[in-house]
């Protein structure tokens, strides 16, 4: 069984066609969490209208925050296979199948993706491009540069994971899963774009190349998310 864990927030002008390209990968065993982060417009009615029973509706009553509300999303899922989604961009047709396909030899994949604008025209191009997208625990406690959206894995990486670490703005939770792969698990790189990577004035996070944090909150993150890393070995 397959989760795909969608957080969401004011995401009506994208999320339908973002749903419609990923339910049509799916199984009628598959299914789609979805946690709310209390939207104000749209996005909840918009999603109950595609009247898919494969979607199951949360609303996140944690702390808000796209950290807590993917956190939300995933302790909600079943599937012995999580893939995460951004609510504003577009799979590609094999994403579900390719990524698959590597969790067999692997724990957590990432996949490649293609940047684009809000209408889907190629911008930068590949993310691993832009990346030198590698491997390795060091490399990604220093530069982070998985995207969350690209991410897939099984849940027996839960087990060091979960619950995500307290502090979301110094711990992100894509950086915490890489962190968590790399660290005590088999990452492997899919290198091939199997998302559009749709980005806008109103995405909730950077794109995973460059950081607009200052030395200090880049100093201030890893130290914090190493810390909770070691308390994780005694887990």
């Amino acid at each position: 069984m397959i989760s795909v864990c969608i957080a969401t927030y004011n995401g009506e002008k994208y999320i339908y066609e973002q749903l419609i390209s990923i339910l049509c990968q799916l199984s009628e065993f598959d299914e789609v969490i979805v946690s709310d982060d209390y939207s104000s417009d749209n996005t909840v009615d918009i999603i109950k209208r595609i009247k898919d029973q494969r979607i199951k509706i949360f609303f996140n009553n944690t702390s808000r925050g796209y950290t807590r509300n993917f956190e939300n999303a995933i302790n909600k899922s079943s599937g012995e296979i999580i893939f995460l989604s951004d609510q504003d961009d577009v799979w590609k047709k094999d994403k579900v199948f390719t990524m698959c396909n590597y969790l067999e030899k692997f724990d957590l994949v990432i996949s490649d993706a293609t940047h684009v604008n809000e209408d889907l025209i190629t911008t930068k191009g590949s993310h691993f491009k832009l990346g030198n997208m590698k491997t390795g625990f060091v490399r990604h406690l220093l530069k982070p540069s998985y995207i969350g959206a690209c991410m897939g894995f099984k849940r027996s990486i839960l087990e060091k994971a979960l619950p995500f670490p307290h502090n979301a703005i110094l711990c992100a939770h894509d950086y915490w899963l890489t962190l968590i792969g790399e660290f005590f698990y088999k990452v492997g790189l899919v290198n091939k774009e199997l998302i559009l990577y749709r980005r806008h004035d109103s995405n909730a996070s950077p794109a995973g190349i460059k950081s607009p944090n200052s030395f200090f909150k880049k100093i201030s993150i890893r130290v914090y998310s190493l810390l909770q890393l070691i308390l994780r070995v005694f887990k």
